[in-house]
């Protein structure tokens, strides 16, 4: 058997990220997608190259992106013998895609990759009920004007009410924060340190901004040149006066608007490639993607909804024989500050940690100061298939300037699954 080969992270790039109906209010997800492939296309200079594959996707999706990597890529000025393959798993797409794609590069079934992801929720698919649609179909065949008003036979008004895109679990009916609600019950995490969490959060973030971090990561894209929902003003007497958006009659909420990622538009791409091309082409090496790991529970008889990055933190970190105390960075994602401090809790915790994880000892603590160090979802916004490949060009570019260390990606995502993993440092 051929050894594996090292994965490498050329680089990265991604539009900033937009809160849904603002500065992306007329793009699509393949307008963006197409926009932040050819900002990476030109950063690496890769124009009218074959890339051997280019893996995307979107969550919230129109029927007519039936191929979007493939659209995407073409839009991109690749050349057009660049395949595309398109998917999706929730907020994990495109740190999956990037495992996938590296999985193909160890082995030597390609030599390069582009990780993506893009989504909006400003050109959200709005559709109709299946017996207004079928009258769609009837008047499309029909040939005589007779036919024609025949489609609307017994039609009512009724039927033209709009089913609006749902982001509820349909195995419980109930939306993401009302499920992270459940959780921060579960795990008591409180108000204050779910706000707290989330003002660190836009302070590491605008810190990283003012520091030039972001300077060559950045593609702009229709008139914004930097993410629209850092605040760099960020207190906790701000956050403070929002009021609970997911448990608002009980009282006990602790989920707001200031401490749960907003509803965003954005895209992110990363180019993952063997040592050997990388340094064919004089491109830089950041850092290197080495293993990878996704799990799912059983969140629709109680096991929290966001909870299984727990699982696969724990199995990727047995496989690795490694521990937290062999990890320099951990880069979270916050779907809700809720989601983080449940994570951590659960880690710290015996019971969990045995009855769930087949742990003898705990995985935590973990000493925040190596949590999001540039901030995170929080503070950036959160495009749900666009955020993996943020956080995966983050960590590089992170890794790059810091010899030895290693870093540790987790993702949440809908449906009650968790995508993770580790990255080294190429020096």
């Amino acid at each position: 058997m051929a050894e594996l080969r090292k994965v490498a992270i050329v680089g990265s790039a991604r539009i900033p990220f937009a809160r849904g109906n603002t500065a992306y209010a007329d793009e699509t997800n393949l307008s963006m997608l197409g926009t932040v492939l050819g900002g990476l296309v030109d950063k690496f200079g890769l124009k009218g190259q074959k890339i051997d594959e280019v893996v995307a996707g979107s969550v919230i999706a129109h029927s007519r992106d039936f191929n979007i990597a493939r659209e995407a890529a073409l839009d991109a000025g690749l050349s057009p013998r660049t395949p595309g393959t398109t998917l999706q798993i929730a907020c994990g797409t495109s740190l999956q895609a990037a495992l996938m794609l590296g999985a193909k590069i160890a082995s030597g079934e390609i030599d390069n990759g582009i990780a993506a992801g893009s989504d909006t929720v400003s050109d959200s698919p709005i559709v109709f009920g299946n017996k207004f649609q079928h009258r769609m179909i009837d008047l499309s065949k029909a040939r005589s004007t007779g036919d024609k008003f025949g489609a609307f036979k017994g039609f009512s008004f009724g039927e033209l009410k709009p089913v609006a895109p749902s982001v509820n679990e349909p195995r419980t009916g109930m939306s993401m924060g009302q499920h992270c609600e459940l959780m921060a019950k579960e795990w008591g995490i409180t108000r204050q340190a779910q706000d707290e969490l989330a003002v660190a959060s836009h302070r590491n973030a605008a810190k990283s901004y003012d520091e030039g971090f972001h300077d060559d990561l950045l593609v702009q894209c229709a008139g914004l040149v930097r993410d629209n929902n850092v605040r760099a003003d960020a207190n906790m007497e701000k956050m403070s006066t929002l009021k609970p958006a997911f448990d608002k009659s009980s009282g006990n909420g602790t989920l707001t608007a200031g401490n749960s990622t907003p509803l965003t538009d954005g895209a992110s791409a990363v180019l993952l490639a063997s040592e050997e091309w990388a340094k064919e082409r004089g491109l830089p090496i950041l850092a290197y993607l080495t293993m990878g790991r996704v799990a799912g529970n059983d969140f629709a008889h109680g096991e929290g909804l966001l909870m299984a990055p727990t699982i696969a933190v724990s199995e990727l970190l047995a496989r690795a024989k490694l521990s937290f105390d062999d990890i320099d960075y951990f880069e979270l994602h916050e779907a809700f500050a809720a989601q983080v401090l449940s994570t951590l809790a659960a880690w710290n915790d015996p019971a969990y940690c045995k009855d769930v994880l087949g742990r003898d000892t705990v995985l935590g603590p973990i000493d925040p100061a190596k949590i999001n160090v540039k901030g995170s979802s929080l503070a950036y916004g959160h495009p749900f298939a666009a955020t993996g490949a943020r956080i995966l060009g983050v960590t590089a570019k992170l890794l790059s300037t810091e010899p030895g260390k290693r870093a540790l990606i987790s993702v949440c995502t809908a449906g009650g699954q968790g995508v993770t993993a580790l990255v080294e440092s190429a020096a």
